[in-house]
């Protein structure tokens, strides 16, 4: 299994690496998700933060605000918000990195609405938000592991927790603060680069977690 990270690690799969590692190391301390990256890397998570977390509650959440606003007296509001919990599933096919990194995640948004005047007078409605995700990192009865030429049978990988040379944990994490024009058709911002967090180039990246540097 040790192997299996190094294997992992060099085949680009540096988050499900980096979270393999942590179980086997076997303190079960959290683990920061990069939700920036997680967001840059995988399309199909955008779209639906976009779908499931933001542009299905614009309308609502402008409106709402309007209300306020007028019921002030044109002064401005804030109005704190925060969308259900909803799962995302990442797929084997679709990024294997994240699919044996976290698998699926609960994600949901919270930030505030503000109503203030324009320099034209009319009001203009904006929201502030970030993206919050958490899991537990966990193998469930029977799920195996296939890296390259690194295969780990069905039921190893859960049987290592349940024995005591693994620990099982929590993982959890918000993304940079964006800002979101409500009403204007304006597309919704993209995460802000995450530069190297994660990857192999990053200084520390192991050790930033508690875990150390993988040992080759």
């Amino acid at each position: 299994m040790q192997a299996l990270v190094v294997g992992a690690d060099g085949g680009d799969l540096n988050d499900a690496s980096r979270h393999m590692k942590h179980y086997l190391d076997n303190t079960g301390t959290l683990m920061e998700l990069p939700v920036d990256k997680m967001l840059t890397d995988n399309d199909g998570f955008q779209s639906h933060v976009d779908r499931r977390h933001l542009l299905n509650r614009e309308a609502a959440w402008r409106e709402q605000a309007l209300a306020e606003y007028e019921r002030n007296g044109g002064r401005a509001v804030v109005i704190p918000v925060e969308t259900p919990n909803v799962d995302y599933y990442f797929t084997e096919t679709a990024d294997r990195n994240w699919y044996y990194a976290v698998g699926g995640a609960r994600s949901n948004v919270t930030g505030v609405v503000t109503v203030v005047p324009g320099a034209d007078g009319k009001p203009v409605v904006g929201l502030d938000y970030q993206v919050n995700v958490w899991d537990r990192y966990d193998w469930d009865e029977g799920k195996g592991v296939h890296i390259g030429k690194f295969e780990i049978p069905d039921g190893e990988m859960g049987r290592q927790h349940k024995i005591g040379l693994a620990q099982e944990f929590n993982m959890a994490g918000s993304s940079s603060v964006k800002h979101y024009e409500l009403g204007t058709g304006a597309e919704v911002p993209a995460p802000d680069d995450p530069g190297r967090a994660g990857e192999r180039s990053d200084p520390g990246r192991h050790a930033r977690d508690g875990g150390g540097d993988i040992e080759r």
